[in-house]
């Protein structure tokens, strides 16, 4: 027995210095335990000649929201926002294609192109009807979805969406247009802080060893994000003449000091809309399902709620 415990402590003591010094396990090590909060489970699929990576739990037979990222993002980005749904819906947060842990092909990353992916996933799956839910160009790329095919949509989340020609400029479009580098797309160490400031009112805590490391996968990724964001708006499709199609309740969510979108869209958003809802979530940035997860989470079982039958 004090062999064994001597083992066990040893063992113990190797995994800990294992995370300790490598931030990629330990990264990995905390996702495992988010996935397992959250009741999900990693899931793979073959559509055609793309390898498609998401999450999935929840009731198999139950109502079934989809969660759409937005850009230089990933599944991950849903986690402590889905665990507050999965005893009661199957949830599913996929990586777009040229994202996380999906393929990157060749050709088009537009927000067109992306939601007849997504139409040939929910396909694959057999989803039928689903609740879905996009934050930014995840956003962009879900109202088009529910405007191009909205026999198969119950519900609509828009979190901070792209796609519109705000009244009030953000500063993530004037900075672009001015000239000055995209703050979204990570080129340095240093360019890594300054993304989670710019995105976050208050940034998620994170150990300078996993950040360094996120910060070097970013860096890796910078000439791939520069092209998909270089094709979204080369080959920008408005939201704005879609709405008016979108049959689905649909809920508008922002946070009040989002500088990369900015809030003032929903003043264009909601007149175009045939039943929409709004929040405004006060002191938030872009991407209140990370800041706030459990207040997001809230707000959109009020609406789900709400518009139930």
């Amino acid at each position: 027995m004090k062999k064994l415990f001597i083992a066990v402590v040893m063992l113990l003591t190797a995994l800990a210095a294992t995370l300790y010094f490598s931030p990629a396990a330990l990264t990995a090590s905390v996702l495992l335990l988010e996935r397992q909060m959250a009741g999900l489970s990693e899931r793979q699929i073959a559509l055609g000649d793309l390898s498609i990576h998401y999450y999935e739990g929840g009731p198999v037979r139950g109502e079934t929201i989809v969660m759409i990222h937005g850009f230089g993002a990933s599944k991950d980005n849903w986690l402590r926002f889905a665990r507050h749904f999965t005893a009661r819906y199957r949830v599913i947060a996929l990586d777009l294609p040229g994202f996380g842990d999906s393929d990157r092909p060749d050709g088009s990353y537009d927000v067109g192109t992306q939601a007849e992916r997504l139409e040939s996933f929910a396909k694959a799956l057999g989803l039928g009807k689903i609740h879905l839910v996009g934050n930014s160009m995840g956003g962009h790329i879900a109202g088009i979805f529910a405007a191009r095919y909205p026999q198969q949509v119950s519900s609509l989340g828009l979190f901070s969406t792209g796609g519109i020609s705000a009244p009030n400029k953000s500063e993530l479009f004037r900075l672009i247009e001015s000239g000055q580098p995209n703050p979204l797309v990570v080129r340095n160490a240093e360019d890594y802080q300054r993304m989670l400031d710019f995105v976050f009112v208050v940034p998620p805590a994170l150990p300078d060893s996993v950040k360094a490391w996120l910060a070097e996968r970013s860096v890796a990724s910078q000439a791939h994000y520069d092209d998909v964001f270089h094709q979204l708006r080369e080959r920008y499709i408005p939201l704005e003449p879609e709405l008016p199609r979108i049959e689905a309740p649909t809920l508008l969510l922002w946070g009040d000091r989002d500088r990369v979108l900015d809030v003032s869209s929903i003043t264009v958003m909601k007149p175009l809309l045939k039943k929409p809802s709004v929040v405004i979530m006060q002191n938030c940035g872009h991407a209140p399902m990370i800041e706030r997860p459990e207040e997001t989470a809230r707000h959109y079982q009020a609406f789900l709620d709400a518009n139930r039958g």
